[in-house]
C-alpha cells in the first residue's frame, strides 16, 4: 500500500528527519548514494536489468505505457510497438540510475561525454530581457539533463515537489545546488519574480493535470487535455519561450542537450492554436528517442467529454 504523507510546508533541514520513521527513507536515499559511485556503464546495464524487471512485473504501468504508444506510434506493427515498450522500460530504468548521478554526482564529471547543440537560441532569448521559459518535457534524463545543462547556463527550476518530505528535500537541495531556484510547480508569484529578472527558468506541461485551465489540443493526432498556463505567462511576463530537450545516446554512454530558437507569434491569443504549437514542439523531440519519454504516465486520462471511455481500462 502506498504510504501517505500528511500536506505540510516544504522543508529542507535534515535535522527535522531524525525521529526513526524516516530511517527506510534514510536507507533508500544511502542505496542511492552507493549506486551512483559506479561507472557509468555499469549503471545503465543495471538501469536496463531494473527496466526489464519492471515490464515483468508491474502490468498495470506496462499496460498504460502499451496503451500510449499503440495511440502515438498507430505506424508501427504490433511487433515494433512491444518492442519501443519494452526499450521503453529499459531507458526509464536507466533514468531510475540517473537521478543518484543529478544529486550526488558532480555533473562536471560528464562533461566529456556531454555535447550542447545550438546554445545560441537561448541567449536570443535572454536578449529580450524579459525571461526564458526552457520548455521542456518529462524525458528518462530529466534529473540529470538538468543537471549538466547547469555546467552552461544559469537556470532556475519549477519542480512538483516529491510526496515523501525527506525525498523532496533531499531533491530540493540537490537541484538547487545546481540550479538557482527550485520553486514549487504552484508557485506562480516565485515564477514571474524571476522571469522580471530576466532568469531562465525550467518548465515542463506535458502531463496530465485535470480538466482546470486546459484545452483539447493534438498530441501524436490524440486530441490532449493541454494546460494553456504556459501562454498565460508568456503574455502576462514576455518572456521568451525557448524549447529544449536531452537524450542519452544510443551505445556508448554519453549526452546531447538541444535548445531550439524562441516560439514564434507566442502567444497569439489562441489557445488552441498555442497549446497546438507547444504539443507538436515536444512531440518533435520525443521523436528523436521515443522510448526516452515518460510514456507510463496516463497522458490521455482526462478525455474531451466526461462520457468519453477511458483509454486505459484494461
Amino acid at each position: 500500500m502506498k504510504k501517505k504523507y500528511r500536506k505540510q510546508p516544504r522543508n529542507t533541514d535534515y535535522r527535522a528527519y531524525r525521529h526513526p520513521r524516516w530511517w527506510p527513507t534514510w536507507a533508500a536515499i544511502g542505496l542511492i548514494w552507493l549506486v551512483s559511485r559506479l561507472p557509468l556503464g555499469m549503471q545503465w546495464k543495471l538501469g536496463r536489468a531494473i527496466g526489464e524487471l519492471a515490464y515483468r512485473l508491474i502490468p498495470r504501468r506496462r499496460h498504460i505505457t502499451e496503451t500510449n504508444i499503440r495511440l502515438c506510434f498507430s505506424e508501427l506493427s504490433a511487433e515494433e510497438q512491444q518492442d519501443l515498450v519494452r526499450r521503453t522500460f529499459h531507458s526509464n530504468g536507466i533514468g531510475l540510475m540517473e537521478i543518484g548521478l543529478a544529486w550526488f554526482r558532480n555533473p562536471k564529471d560528464f562533461l566529456l561525454i556531454t555535447q550542447v547543440h545550438d546554445l545560441e537560441h537561448l541567449e536570443q532569448g535572454l536578449a529580450r530581457g524579459n525571461g526564458v521559459l526552457l520548455l521542456g518535457g518529462h524525458y528518462s534524463t530529466l534529473d540529470l539533463g538538468g543537471s549538466l545543462v547547469t555546467e552552461y547556463i544559469e537556470a532556475d527550476v519549477m519542480q512538483r515537489d516529491h510526496n515523501n518530505p525527506l525525498m523532496n528535500a533531499v531533491m530540493t537541495r540537490a537541484r538547487e545546488r545546481r540550479y538557482g531556484t527550485a520553486l514549487n510547480s504552484k508557485n506562480l508569484r516565485g515564477l514571474f519574480k524571476q522571469l522580471k529578472k530576466n532568469r531562465t527558468v525550467w518548465y515542463a506541461t506535458d502531463q496530465d493535470y485535470g480538466r482546470k485551465g486546459i484545452v483539447f489540443a493534438p498530441f501524436f493526432g490524440v486530441p490532449t487535455g493541454s494546460i494553456t498556463a504556459t501562454s498565460r505567462i508568456a503574455e502576462r511576463s514576455g518572456c521568451a519561450v525557448v524549447p529544449f530537450s536531452h537524450f542519452r545516446r544510443e551505445g556508448e554512454p554519453g549526452y546531447d542537450i538541444y535548445f531550439h530558437p524562441p516560439l514564434e507569434n507566442f502567444p497569439s491569443g489562441d489557445d488552441m492554436a498555442d497549446a497546438t504549437l507547444v504539443n507538436q514542439t515536444i512531440e518533435q523531440e520525443i521523436r528523436k528517442h521515443p522510448d526516452q519519454y515518460l510514456w507510463m504516465h496516463r497522458r490521455f486520462k482526462t478525455r474531451p467529454s466526461r462520457d468519453d471511455p477511458d483509454l486505459y481500462k484494461s
